[in-house]
Formats: C-alpha cells, structure tokens, sequence
C-alpha cells in the first residue's frame, strides 16, 4: 500500500482512497481479494538461528582456531592425549556458550501476542466477529470500552473515545480521540488524535474506524521491522577479550616461528620441535579464560538477581559497568505510572496532598501546616464533586500487611477519587447519600462532565472540566460555605492559580456546582452548563518515583548521564526532570519536532548537552540512542513500553521493567528489573563495574602466569637447556591448577570507592600500562625461578624427569601464592588480609592438592611424567617458589609510592 498520511484526509477523500463503505463496509468477495494482496493482518520475522549456526559461532574465535589447529598437530605427531585434552578444553568452552546464547528472540512473538485475537467488522452491511488476523485494509472496525485496537485506523466516528496509547507513544493518559478532526501536515504520532493504533487499548467511550494499516504496514509492524533491523552488537568486553586473543595468538604463534627457527639451526629433531612448537602455543593461550569469564559473569548474573536485576545475556554484566549514559523512559520508570493530585486550590488558599501513587495514604497541608481536609468546608465540597462526578473506581487487594490498589476507569478521575479517599470521604456512603440521577457525560468538545445528585432541598448538578471552559461559564463563587457573586478579581486569582499548576506540568481540572429545582428528562449542557457556582481547582500528575532522585544522585556522582526520552509533553518532562535533578546548568530539552528539523550530524553536535528529549517517537528514540554512542558512550536504555523495544535493541544495554513492562520490551531486553525500581539500575551497575574489576585481576594473574610459562620454555631453548616442562603439564596448569584461583580472583568484593570512580572509556584496554609492568615483573621472577630450580635438579640429580618435576612444583607454587598478589594491584596481600576472601583459600587448596595427586599417584605419575618428591626436594621447590610472591609485594610499594 502506497503511503499516506489517512489522518490529513477527509471522510469523502478517505472512502474513495480506500475504496470503502462506511456503512456497509466491504464485500466478501473484495475482502478476500484484498487478503491475498496484502496478507494476513500479523507481524513477520525473520527466520531464528539454528542450533549449527550457534555451534559454528563458538569456533569463530582467533584463540579457539589456533587450539584447534596445535591439537590436529598434536594427533599427527602421536601425542594422542594432549590432542585429545586440547580437544575437550574445546568442546567445553563451545558447549558453555551454546546453553547461555540458545535463548531464542521472541519479541516477534510477544508483539503477535498484543493483537486482538476477535474484533467487531462490518462485512457486507452485517455486524460481525472475526479473527483481527482476516482485517484488510478497507474494513470498517467498531471499537468499545475494553477493546484492543486491532489494526491501524482512521476514525470515522468517536463517542467520548479515550485510548491508553502509553506502551507506543510513552503519554501516561488516555489519548482523546475525535473523528471530526482533520490534520494539514505531518503530525506526531502521539498527536494524531482521528486515528488509533494496532495493540493499544480503548479505556472510554466507542467509536468507528476504517482499517488503514494491518500488519507490518502499522506503526507497532513499523517497530517490528527496526527490532528485526539492528543486529546484535559486541560488548565491549567481547571486542577486548577478542583483541587479546588475537595479540595472544600472534605472539604464540611468532614466538613458535622464532623457536622452530633456531630449533632446525641448532640439529634438534624435527619431530622434538613440532613437539616444542606446540608447547609454546599451549603455554602462550590461556585456555581456561573464555570458560573462566563465562563462569564469573554467570556468578555475577546470580547476585543480581538478589539485587532485582535478571541479566539475560552474561556480557550485558559488564557492559552495565562502563556505562555512561542512562537513557530512561519517564512513565513508570522514573516515574509512577499513576495519576496523582497534588494540589487543591479553594478559596484564594493552595493544599498540597502527600502520598504515592493510588494507596489511599496523605495529608492535606496549608502552608507546610497539616489540617483535616474534612473541617473545611469548601474543600469538603470541592473533593465531594471531584468523588461523585466521576466514573472511576478505586479497588483494593493484597492482605492486610501487603495491599495494593488500582483503578479501575479513567486515571486522571481515579486520581480524584484517591484524593477524596485521603481527606476521608467514603464512595459507598456519598453514592448512597447522593446517588447519580442523571448525567451529561464527558465529550472532548464541551470538555466538560455533569453529574445530578439530589440533596435535602431539591437538586444540586456537579460540573467538572477544562479550567478555562469552566470559568467562562461560571458567574459565582465559594467562599467559606457562602456564594458570591464572581469578581474581575476572583477571575484574576483562578487564572494565577491555574497558571502556577500549569506551569510546574500539573494536570488541572476545575470544579463547579449549580443548585436544581428540578431534574429534566434529558438534561441539556445549555441549560445545566452555565450560570454554576465555581468551587475550585485540583492539579494532578504522574509523579517521580521517590527513590528515583537518590539513584540519579548516584549515578551523576559516578560519572553517569542520565537522559529522559519520552513521549510526553514538554513542560511535563521538563518538570519531572527538574525534580529529580536530571537537569544541570546548560542542560537543553528537546522536542520530537525540533529533532525532526535535524540531521544526524546535528544531532550527534547537541547530544551530549540534551538531558530531556519530550514527544518523541520511535525513530527518534533511535536516532537519539545512535547519537549518544557515536559520541564515544556506552549508552543504556531503559523502558517498558513496546515503544521503547527498537531503543533497547540498539542501545549497548536495554534495560526493561518487569512489573509494567510489555512482553516486547523484556524479550527485547538484555535486563529485566524484577521491581520497576530506577534505584535497581545502580545497584546492577555496581555490581558490574565490581564484576570487570574482578575480570582485569583474573587476567592479570593468568597472563602473568602465561607469559612466565612462555619465557620458560623459550629462555631454556635460546640458553641450550632442556625444555622444563611437557605439554601435558603446561594443560594441567593452564587447565586445572590456574582455574581455581581465577574464579576465586572472581569473586573478589567490592572495593568501597567503586562508585565515586568516572566510568571506563569504553576504548580502555583491559591492560593499562600499570598492569602491564606488573605482569612483566613477575614474569621475570616466575621465570627466573623456575629456571633456577630446574638448573639446580639438574646439577644435583642429572635426571632430567626430576628436574622437571621440580620445574612443575615450583611454577604451581609460585603461581598459586601470585593469585593471592593479584587481588590488589596496589595494596598489600597483608593489608587487604591473606585469608580475607575464602574462595581464593579453598580455590588454591584445591590446586595444590591436584598437584600432590599428579605427583603422588603412580598412575598419574606415568601420564604427567613426574618423580615422587621429598620433604627436602619440597623445601627447595618453596624457597624458589616464594620468589616472585616477594617481588610483587616489593613492586607493588614502590607503585603507592608513586
């Protein structure tokens, strides 16, 4: 279908563009027709990714590629055993990453789930139900109260038509709709108010609407399409993990070339130097850090879970630690999602109403002084008209200690009701009091409502409706229980009022009553609507979430931008933004028509000074998120509505609500906040940037451990001694007596300052210069020290299977007391407290005990080569051993020095 704006169009032009009736709608016949050209009204995607095609990912790794190739190597050669091992270390890491990334996208099906399974049509003149499935463009739909919109529509008729429309254009109340409407140019989505929108919900009145759109061709399919769109991008521990391997891999594999070189210079065999050759590679890879990191980042998955954050992907951990923007939705994330009065103003006097939300819980306070609401008359009758002239209902469940309320109806009447609540007023005994008689009901053109009740002496009409309307057609006033003839000055004092209701983004309704001798048939706005009393005034508004302010104050504090995006208006955004201190001295608030007017250049100019983006659409949301990461931000996106599933996607980190959150979003998302809570979000960042601090001390030991490996083998080559130790045993350490430690360096604590530290760059390498001088030290004294002892077995036992026993000891020895160092790269062992985290004691526990089994099971002895050894060879092998432990803890002084 070509594409038109339907909401510019009038009735005529749109049945002759659309070639429809209005009453009788389509034929059968062209009905069918239409479905074959167009299809079925429901979402597509595209095909999901099979089992092999996630099995051939886990080998696309420059590390895993060159295992491979030395364990082919190691077969050819007859070292069946290591082959095999390498072989396992293989299958392990792919089979780890299969079972965390077979989690299949389902946001296609959650987002077909959001159709309406039946709708009402008019096909061939006759009302019909149907599966919303069948709709073509064409068909004549009819909505009511409680109905999802199944489609796409331009509507024809609307009675009293409201429309929650907050999951797709972010607004927290029901849109007004009105058929009568006709638009002249581009209008944003969420102010287009002669159409209603595929998956959104009908909360008031009825209406008609010719089906414009089905399928992928809606705004929800639009969606749809930009979710299928935007491909998965790396993490940024992903890219750094994947450059280390590369740099690792190349390394090996010149230091291999350099090796073989001066292998075949020197005589040695040509078989002794592919043997050679693999060692190096073995020695130079740390096998175990793709498995180590998995297993870290799992562990980190379930602490913050106790923490009210489900991560679905285990780099999204981490990620959440180099954060540097947050981009929030404002309803039901930074704010409640619940409609909520404010302000009163009566009588030249302003009451401020306490509480959260819809929990019937406040005070009324005059001038910070908390009064009785009840003993004031005009405020009384004020919250009486606001309970009686509505068609909401408050609902209570939970049990006593744990209750919870909700609306039942209009938000912005079910604020009214709550208010009324608070002060003390009961709904059951003012209805039964005053019960409605007759009604005029609301419509967005009187912008009014009309409720009849009768009193002890004959009949009082209660009237609310927009400020400026009501005013107009009110001539008196309330002032302490008595009417008054209204004055220029009164009129002066309401508008001031209204004025400072509205500009701190307050909701204001005003309130007025008529006294009635008689109740008509058919009451008439022109006669019941004029000449009223004016009562006062009630701002309401969906307020910020309390804890809200506190974690934005973290969160600035830690280096992190926090933006709201979304679709409200202006001056709403902009207030709540204000009162949670979003917004600093210079910051800027942008609209979705000023972003409109911009390119992405420009954009990507203003990004980092914008702190509110308000009536935004889903391609902005887009485009703000692609500006702020073309700035150089790791950029979070937070959210809940179905709006918000391209934005989470795109983002580095989607982060979706799990109480209000749509299916879309959480599907979509790589974190689920289990409470709605903002405050959630720091928590899970601290816990990611504890996370990546954990990784860096992992790999720092493990590479140390790696490179002294390498310049072992490779010092003893170029100085004409025996190789110290067999492929085998490198496996045995890489594999097994490393592991322990590094997951224990894992779950190292928090160090206390971690949230006052600026996020990292996200082009920060994992190895500053810091870490790296540190690994070269101790390389060094590792190396040094296993060359000394193996040269020392060698003077004293001429054996060279003792010498390299001695070798393998004092490496594990060494190595194992280096995991203890590595948990601070500045502080002392002794400072932070040797046995302060019990995983690394039970961790290294564990790999010195391996290292007796090897020595001291004869069968194992057999397969690894080695000697029994004495308590003597023991007492050397620690002397040598300590060496290194020492030098770091020297290192590490000098560098608190600096």
């Amino acid at each position: 279908m070509e594409k038109i704006n339907w909401y510019t169009l009038e009735k005529q032009s749109l049945t002759e563009k659309i070639e429809t009736d209005l009453k009788k709608g389509l034929s059968s016949n062209l009905a069918e027709e239409r479905l074959k050209n167009y299809g079925y009204n429901e979402l597509i995607g595209k095909k999901g990714i099979t089992i092999w095609q996630m099995l051939l990912e886990q080998f696309n790794d420059f590390l895993i590629l060159i295992l491979i190739g030395a364990s082919i190597v190691s077969a050819i050669i007859g070292e069946v055993t290591d082959a095999t091992v390498i072989i396992l270390i293989v299958i392990l890491n792919a089979a780890l990453g299969i079972i965390q990334e077979s989690r299949a996208n389902k946001a296609l099906e959650a987002l077909k789930k959001m159709a309406a399974p039946e709708t009402k049509v008019i096909r061939d003149g006759i009302i019909t139900e149907m599966p919303a499935r069948l709709l073509v463009p064409g068909d004549i739909v009819l909505l009511e109260a409680g109905n999802y919109v199944p489609a796409d529509l331009r509507l024809v008729e609307s009675m009293n038509l409201k429309i929650e429309e907050a999951s797709l254009t972010g607004e927290s109340v029901p849109t007004e709709k009105n058929s009568e409407v006709v638009f002249d140019g581009e209008v944003p989505l969420g102010d287009r108010s002669n159409s209603a929108f595929m998956s959104t919900v009908v909360t008031y009145g009825r209406g008609k609407g010719v089906v414009v759109g089905t399928g992928m061709n809606t705004e929800i399919g639009l969606i749809a399409e930009m979710l299928e769109s935007y491909d998965e991008e790396s993490t940024p521990l992903q890219k750094k993990l994947a450059e280390l391997g590369k740099v690792l891999g190349i390394a090996s594999l010149a230091i291999c070339g350099v090796v073989f070189i001066l292998g075949i210079i020197r005589g040695v065999p040509l078989l002794e130097m592919f043997m050679t050759a693999i060692s190096l590679a073995v020695a130079a890879i740390p096998e175990g850090l793709p498995a180590i990191v998995t297993i870290v980042l799992a562990l980190g998955m379930q602490r913050m879970v106790k923490r009210h954050s489900i991560i679905k992907k285990l780099h999204a951990v981490e990620t959440l630690g180099s954060t540097t923007v947050i981009c929030s939705d404002k309803t039901g994330t930074l704010t409640q999602n619940e409609m909520t009065a404010t302000k009163v103003y009566v009588d030249k006097k302003i009451y401020s109403i306490s509480g959260e939300g819809y929990k019937p819980k406040g005070d009324f306070t005059l001038d910070d002084f908390k009064i009785q609401a009840l003993d004031q008359q005009d405020l009384k009758l004020l919250l009486t008209i606001g309970m009686l002239c509505n068609d909401s209902k408050l609902e209570e469940s939970g049990t006593d200690t744990e209750k919870t309320w909700r609306i039942i109806g209009d938000p912005t009447e079910g604020a009214l009701v709550v208010a009324a609540v608070k002060s003390g007023l009961s709904a059951e005994e003012l209805s039964k009091g005053m019960p409605r008689i007759q009604e005029i009901p609301f419509d967005s053109e009187r912008k009014r409502m009309t409720t009849i009740h009768p009193q002890e002496h004959g009949y009082v009409a209660y009237i609310k409706g927009a400020p400026d309307v009501m005013l107009n057609l009110s001539d008196k006033i309330i002032k302490d229980g008595k009417v008054f003839n209204m004055t220029e000055q009164d009129r002066e004092n309401i508008l001031k009022a209204n004025h400072g209701m509205a500009s701190q983004a307050l909701r204001v309704l005003a309130f007025a009553c008529k006294q009635l001798d008689i109740v008509p048939k058919e009451p008439s706005p022109d006669d019941i609507e004029k000449g009223m009393t004016f009562v006062g005034l009630i701002g309401m508004i969906d307020p910020a979430r309390p804890e809200a302010k506190e974690a934005i104050a973290i969160c600035k504090n830690a280096g992190i931008r926090p933006v709201m995006i979304t679709g409200d208006y202006k001056d709403t955004a902009e207030a709540i933004a204000q009162e949670l201190g979003m917004i600093d001295e210079g910051s800027k608030v942008v609209t979705g028509t000023e972003l409109d007017s911009m390119n992405d250049e420009q954009l990507v100019t203003i990004a980092n000074e914008v702190s509110v983006y308000a009536r935004v659409s889903p391609i902005h949301k887009l485009r703000i998120v692609d500006a702020i990461k073309q700035n150089g931000h790791v950029a979070a996106m937070t959210g809940d509505g179905v709006n918000d599933a391209p934005a989470l996607k795109k983002a580095d980190i989607g982060i979706a609500m799990g109480i209000t959150g749509t299916d879309v979003a959480k599907e979509t998302a790589e974190m689920i906040l289990t409470d709605d809570n903002f405050a959630s979000i720091v928590a899970a960042v601290e816990e990611g940037r504890v996370i990546y601090s954990n990784i860096r001390k992992f790999i720092f030991f493990l590479l140390s451990c790696n490179i002294a490996e390498i310049l072992i083998i490779f010092v003893a080559m170029a100085i004409g001694l025996p190789i110290p130790l067999k492929p085998i045993q490198l496996l045995w350490l890489n594999l097994l007596t490393d592991a322990f430690p590094a997951l224990a360096l894992g779950m190292e604590k928090k160090e206390p300052n971690i949230m006052q530290k600026a996020p990292r760059r996200p082009n920060e390498p994992i190895m500053d210069n810091q870490m790296k001088w540190q690994i070269a030290i101790q390389s060094f004294f590792m190396t040094v020290a296993v060359l000394g002892v193996f040269a020392f077995a060698l003077n004293n036992t001429s054996d060279l299977e003792t010498a390299q026993t001695y070798a393998f000891a004092t490496l594990i020895f060494s190595e194992l007391l280096r995991a203890y160092t590595s948990r601070s790269e500045t502080y002392s062992v002794f400072k932070i407290g040797f046995f302060g985290n019990k995983y690394m004691v039970g961790g290294t526990l564990i790999s010195f005990l391996l290292l007796l089994v090897v020595v001291y099971v004869p069968t194992l002895r057999e397969i690894f080569d080695t000697v029994r050894l004495s308590f003597y060879d023991w007492y050397i092998i620690m002397i040598f051993g300590v060496i290194p432990f020492v030098a770091a803890e020297i290192s590490k002084m000098f560098l608190r020095q600096q």
